[in-house]
């Protein structure tokens, strides 16, 4: 799949609903979906598409939103999705919860839970800048899986930029899960243990992404 570098409020509008892709722009009035919160494309006013349409979908339809909403929230490609979709039929316990634990480990995804980034995206690109250490080892990789224990903390070499000088306020005033530790002063946290269920997007539907990939 190529990576898509359209509006991301497209893929709000197209799963009828905010995804808060674009961090505190999603808190808003500027944000896109508040003005227009209907389908995108020729079609999307009608309702067949979007929202108003849910209850025509086909067991198929709902299965493959809710695996398109979970990729667009993550910021996963198909192929790395269902790459974690294996590794968590592999694992004990429930397949669907396994999946969402190992989406909530991503390094970009911690980064932006414990309040470092506004969003997953930017999370992302501070760390393929290498602004970040994993139990003291430099890492640009967002993807990297993270498991309790891990320490995350900025790069000393980083600290000097406006952005980390600035954060200690900002990530203060963002919340956190019990999941993990943080001490924004220090610009340092750790992975306490996996999350819970009642600990990741209520909104993302997990059974139907396990139907979907056991067709």
């Amino acid at each position: 799949m190529a990576k898509y570098i359209g509006p991301v409020c497209k893929m709000c509008r197209r799963e009828g609903e905010k995804l808060f892709l674009k961090g505190e722009r999603c808190f808003s009035p500027k944000c896109a979906f508040e003005r227009r919160s209907f389908a995108p494309g020729q079609h999307g006013r009608s309702g067949g598409h979007g929202r108003g349409g849910a209850n025509r979908e086909s067991d198929y339809a709902r299965q493959l939103r809710a695996k398109q909403r979970a990729r667009r929230v993550y910021g996963v490609f198909e192929r790395q999705f269902r790459r974690y979709y294996e590794v968590a039929l592999q694992r004990r316990g429930l397949t669907g919860l396994n999946l969402l634990q190992i989406l909530e480990s991503r390094l970009d995804n911690v980064i932006f839970r414990m309040g470092f980034a506004s969003s997953r995206a930017q999370a992302r690109l501070l760390v393929t800048h290498g602004h970040f250490t994993v139990n003291g080892r430099r890492t640009d990789i967002p993807s990297m899986l993270l498991k309790p224990g891990d320490k995350i903390e900025v790069r000393d070499g980083s600290r000097s930029a406006t952005y980390f000088k600035d954060l200690p306020e900002l990530a203060e005033s963002r919340t956190y899960p019990a999941w993990l530790a943080r001490d924004p002063k220090a610009l340092t946290g750790s992975v306490e243990r996996l999350p819970e269920r009642a600990e990741i997007d209520g909104s993302l539907n997990e059974q139907l992404i396990v139907e979907y990939y056991s067709r």
